[in-house]
């Protein structure tokens, strides 16, 4: 996989780091990382504005895979329904396989081994970095 980007919903936001193949790894394209907001998740139109900006991004960038970080369906700390709308707009996207990663594996891996975070990585863009450095190191791309 030569590109593949990490996402975190939060709120009504998608916050979108893309990450290159270079060599033996993958390293962070800060220019074309970004966050994609739902606005109103009742109108049709910003539905369909969201999954266009998306499925766009993941087109012109070549994106082959998305990874999400998943939140809790349940509980205290359970995610709205908004970012499940968000979740499954990009799912649908038709331009890049998608997957899962959980914030416990997340967690558990960079207590053994700290994720290194490139410079230019924003604080809001850290956990979407984290879901797709963990996912390259579990499967040792």
């Amino acid at each position: 996989m030569d590109k593949l980007c990490g996402v975190e919903l939060s709120g009504s936001e998608a916050v979108i780091v893309l990450l290159g193949k270079v060599n033996d790894g993958y390293v962070f394209l800060s220019n074309d990382s970004q966050k994609v907001k739902l606005g109103d998740d009742e109108s049709s139109d910003d539905i369909k504005s969201f999954f266009e900006t998306f499925q766009n991004f993941a087109r012109q960038h070549d994106v082959e895979l998305v990874i999400i970080k998943k939140r809790p369906q349940k509980g205290k700390m359970a995610a709205g329904a908004v970012s499940f709308k968000m979740e499954s707009l990009i799912q649908l996207n038709g331009v890049a396989e998608v997957t899962f990663v959980t914030g416990q594996g997340m967690a558990a891996s960079e207590k053994k081994v700290p994720f290194n975070l490139p410079a230019g990585l924003r604080k809001y863009q850290e956990d979407a970095f984290k879901a797709a450095a963990f996912y390259i190191r579990k499967l040792g791309l």
